[in-house]
């Protein structure tokens, strides 16, 4: 069978890589005593797959990966058995039964949605309405807001409005928070930080990286209409 599980990553977790976040929940598996299945081979491993990995510094609370399992216990003695191995910074959220047809949630992902605060004790240069004047400005009246996106091999032009979803302000007037909706996966993948420099590049405000906490919500499959947006864990069933 396959199963969906999710879970939140946060404290000092969040400087865990990916690489070592698969070796961890692999032996995560074995200390609950989950019936994961393995590959077959000379050399067998854990099925397991994740989905959007984070980059490092980063918290969440919607992180999810797939495995293929034998059989399986009920979805609360599941999750129980698993947070009784976690270490503190990680939680298991979610645990669901996927139909037999389910894709990979690595190959489905489309969207997903963070929020960008402010560390504490850093004065933010602008306040909440003067940010969220600007931002009207900058993204909801243009018709394309294109920006450079740099990697260690080239550069690309994208267009923010194209995969950016929704993009607006939070929080408080002098602490404000930046929420984003955007374009997830392997083939439109844009970063929130990409999209809030953007928006501080536009106001002549230097982009204080150091100074700003991302925090993931969730990460999203295109529903079947194709028209809306379901969490991944939305796409299996609680097993009983």
């Amino acid at each position: 069978m396959k199963i969906r599980i999710k879970f939140r990553k946060y404290g000092v977790m969040k400087f865990i890589g990916h690489l070592d976040m698969m070796r961890y929940f692999q032996k995560a598996m074995r200390r609950a005593e989950i019936d994961i299945c393995y590959s077959e081979g000379f050399s067998p491993h854990q099925i397991m797959s994740f989905a959007a990995p984070l980059g490092v510094g980063i918290t969440s609370d919607g992180e999810y990966f797939d495995i293929e399992a034998g059989h399986s216990q009920s979805t609360a003695c599941a999750i129980k058995m698993l947070n009784d191995t976690m270490v503190e910074g990680v939680e298991i959220t979610g645990y669901v039964r996927l139909p037999d047809h389910a894709k990979p949630a690595m190959s489905v992902v489309a969207a997903a949605d963070y929020t960008l605060s402010f560390r504490e004790g850093v004065n933010p240069p602008a306040l909440k309405s003067e940010f969220a004047a600007a931002l009207n400005r900058f993204f909801t009246e243009q018709t394309e807001v294109l920006i450079t996106k740099k990697t260690k091999r080239s550069e690309k032009t994208m267009d923010l409005k194209k995969l950016v979803y929704d993009f607006h302000m939070e929080g408080t007037e002098t602490q404000p928070i930046f929420y984003l909706n955007l374009s997830t996966g392997s083939q439109d993948n844009l970063k929130p930080e990409l999209a809030v420099a953007a928006l501080f590049s536009d106001m002549g405000i230097s982009f204080p990286s150091d100074s700003l906490m991302i925090h993931r919500l969730d990460v999203y499959a295109v529903s079947e209409n194709g028209r809306d947006f379901v969490s991944l864990l939305d796409m299996g069933s609680v097993i009983e």
